[in-house]
């Protein structure tokens, strides 16, 4: 590793920020349209980065400033020198016409009122006076409704480029001057090909799990992958392990998490319980098992919907031969209710005063339910098992139009009197319930009126 010439040591991830169009990793949509926009002649005068955090909006925001005023190129270009006196400021933030704002600071019509009056005033040596106002959303809305006028109709030589995490705050109004770009979420292999890129660099060894653990834990975000590989580097002596990531960063062992999910699956509680308690003498964070099992549920649900998924690149053999077996054993509807229990469980571990006594709940109600039907299996098992004829005094299956209309001109067929008094009681000579029993109307089927219902429950004293 190497420290700057000042002698302090400078992050990977400040270390390693795109300089180029051609550096920014998993925005290729944007870096085509800003190329052809820029060949073209085309460039818009304001322009607003969106995503989430670390995928690359102030530095998109600074390529574009330096694109715009790189010295290397009559004019504006897509691949700057990052070597003239232009980019060279710029990159070390400090070129006197392009102007960053950090809207959660400054966040006033006073602030604004210093760019409109800015504005009017051109370039000291650039071609255009860029201004780049990070986490826009935080202005106030004076603040947005004082921009609006000059954000319309901006002088030529003044360029707007803003940066927000949360687009939905800012007002529309102000996304209708500008062109919108989404940057995206950086892939699991974009972001395992950066963070291996870097570590050859450094000349430090990483195990490729290793680097898998650390873009899992950064969910998209190339800083934060790079800021866990930077502490992972520090932490180990020679070369990063999977096991050292895994400590470091409190997850349980992969296949730790597949055993458990058998185990609860299975309603093994006691083995579920062991294995819970294993994990978290080994540092692994109650939460993060939960939503590790919530994952592999999914990944458990996705292969047996779509089985094209196990055969993606990317997939560990454990992934591909478990989750096939589990995704055999269980059906879309066990799956989906143990998801929503995970959930549900995720959010009672996180308010939890004791999180490891609540993850233990969670378990232990995941495994009494595993092997209970769905509800559309009970329906399923209560129709296949209804009896196939009703005892004698129940009501008659309904019957069709047709048959309700046959019965009704023949008056004479329903003989309910007939088959009660064929099988009479033993010396019983009072035939008091056939005659309650005959009063019931079956022609039609079932009951006609209330009268009908009152004379059925009569009949099987069940009022």
């Amino acid at each position: 590793m190497t420290a700057s010439d000042s002698g302090a040591y400078r992050v990977l991830a400040r270390k390693y920020r795109p300089t180029t169009f051609a550096d920014l990793k998993g925005q290729e949509a944007l870096v085509r349209t800003l190329s052809n926009a820029f060949a073209q002649g085309r460039v818009a005068h304001a322009f607003i980065l969106t995503g989430v955090r670390g995928v690359g909006k102030t530095t998109t925001a600074r390529i574009v400033a330096k694109g715009l005023n790189c010295l290397s190129a009559d004019g504006p270009t897509v691949d700057p020198c990052g070597t003239c006196a232009n980019c060279l400021a710029i990159t070390e933030d400090r070129h006197v016409d392009v102007i960053e704002m950090d809207a959660a600071s400054r966040t006033g019509v006073d602030d604004i009122r210093e760019i409109i009056e800015g504005v009017r005033y051109k370039p000291v040596s650039a071609r255009f006076k860029v201004y780049i106002i990070d986490e826009v959303h935080m202005l106030s809305r004076n603040a947005f409704n004082a921009l609006l006028k000059t954000l319309e109709e901006p002088p030529p030589h003044v360029k707007f480029v803003f940066a927000t995490t949360e687009i939905r705050k800012v007002p529309i109004t102000v996304q209708s001057r500008c062109q919108r770009f989404d940057l995206r979420r950086l892939s699991a292999p974009d972001l395992i090909d950066l963070l291996g890129a870097v570590a050859a660099t450094e000349q430090v060894t990483v195990e490729d799990e290793a680097l898998a653990l650390i873009a899992r834990a950064a969910d998209g975000s190339a800083r934060d992958g790079l800021s866990i590989l930077d502490q992972a580097m520090a932490m180990a002596h020679e070369a990063v392990g999977a096991d050292q990531v895994r400590t470091m960063l409190g997850l349980a062992d992969r296949a730790q998490i597949y055993d458990l999910f058998e185990a609860v699956m299975a309603g093994r509680l006691a083995e579920s319980l062991e294995l819970l308690a294993a994990m978290h003498a080994h540092g692994a964070d109650p939460l993060v098992v939960l939503q590790d099992l919530l994952a592999l549920t999914h990944w458990v649900t996705k292969a047996k919907t779509a089985p094209s998924a196990l055969t993606e690149p990317g997939i560990s053999e454990l992934e591909r031969t478990r989750g096939a077996a589990f995704a055999e054993a269980l059906s879309v509807a066990v799956l989906g209710r143990t998801w929503q229990m995970l959930l549900k469980g995720v959010g009672e571990v996180q308010i939890a005063p004791q999180p490891m006594a609540a993850c233990e709940m969670v378990l232990i109600r995941l495994a009494h339910v595993a092997d209970l039907p769905s509800p559309g299996d009970l329906v399923k098992q209560l129709t296949e098992n209804a009896p196939s004829a009703a005892p004698a005094g129940d009501m008659a299956p309904p019957l069709g139009a047709a048959e309700t209309a046959a019965a009704a001109e023949k008056p004479s067929a329903p003989a309910a009197p007939e088959p009660v008094s064929a099988e009479p009681t033993p010396g019983d000579s009072t035939p008091s319930e056939p005659t309650m029993a005959a009063a019931v109307p079956t022609a039609a089927g079932q009951p006609r009126d209330f009268d009908d219902i009152i004379a059925l429950c009569s009949a099987h004293r069940e009022a």
